[in-house]
């Protein structure tokens, strides 16, 4: 019985830099509310590299009434009380390194290539912007070495848009952890839908694992390949988990 679809953004709730599928998304805000009253509906929540702005409202969009997880599972929001939680590993170290990694990337990679931004907001990790594909691609293949020499306990995951730092100990697998204890569910009864590395440790433990058509194959190869993109893949996986709890 699966008792929770969790699901990332870039990718599966919308493309990046695109006017979102709201017909898509207002069939799984449905879906979400009638959870509620239907135990056969997993219940509805986030887990993303994005900083808690974006999460959180996001979340309004889809009225989303658990904790959600932003910044790769290491930040945890509970929209019940608007309280703010910090994955336990999270460290006044880490928190130093982070520091120290922002600063580096601005002057060495985000300063050097036009058109990228910081993602601003970001307490536990690092993250940079850029809408080239090809830049994204050049800029991770520059830093991953330096990352991996200086700073041991934090690894790098990229999207087409985007490229993050995380901690090791905090990534979404670390997170899908945390919030099941939290709620009470064992991983069998979580569904996750994503699309990219930072997503492979999530798709490896839950239950089910999707994976849009639009993802990179690091995560296809760990998950259910859904035949459609973004928004629609993720409502057919929620439908999906639908059904194999009906029977």
């Amino acid at each position: 019985m699966y008792k929770l679809f969790v699901v990332d953004l870039d990718g599966c709730i919308s493309h990046p830099f695109q006017s979102p599928d709201w017909k898509a998304i207002t069939e799984i805000k449905r879906l979400n509310n009638e959870s509620r009253e239907n135990p056969n509906i997993p219940k509805l929540t986030i887990c993303s590299g994005r900083p808690f702005p974006y999460v959180e409202a996001v979340a309004q969009w889809l009225d989303i009434d658990l904790p959600v997880l932003f910044e790769s599972g290491a930040g945890m929001y509970d929209v019940k009380d608007t309280s703010l939680r910090w994955h336990p590993s999270f460290t006044e170290e880490r928190l130093r390194e982070v520091i120290e990694i922002k600063q580096w990337l601005k002057t060495e990679v985000i300063d050097k290539n036009r058109g990228t931004i910081p993602e601003f907001t970001k307490h536990t990790d690092a993250g940079l912007i850029n809408k080239d594909s090809k830049a994204i691609d050049r800029m991770c293949h520059s830093l991953v070495g330096y990352i991996e020499t200086t700073y041991p306990a934090f690894e790098v995951h990229h999207t087409d848009i985007s490229i993050n730092i995380i901690s090791k100990k905090a990534n979404k697998g670390q997170g899908i952890s945390w919030l099941c204890d939290l709620l009470g569910y064992t991983l069998d009864e979580v569904g996750y839908i994503g699309d990219s590395s930072g997503d492979v440790p999530a798709l490896s433990i839950v239950g089910k694992g999707f994976a849009p058509i639009n993802s990179k194959d690091v995560a296809k190869n760990v998950a259910q390949v859904v035949p459609l993109e973004a928004t629609e893949a993720t409502l057919y996986a929620y439908k999906n988990l639908i059904e194999i709890n009906q029977g």
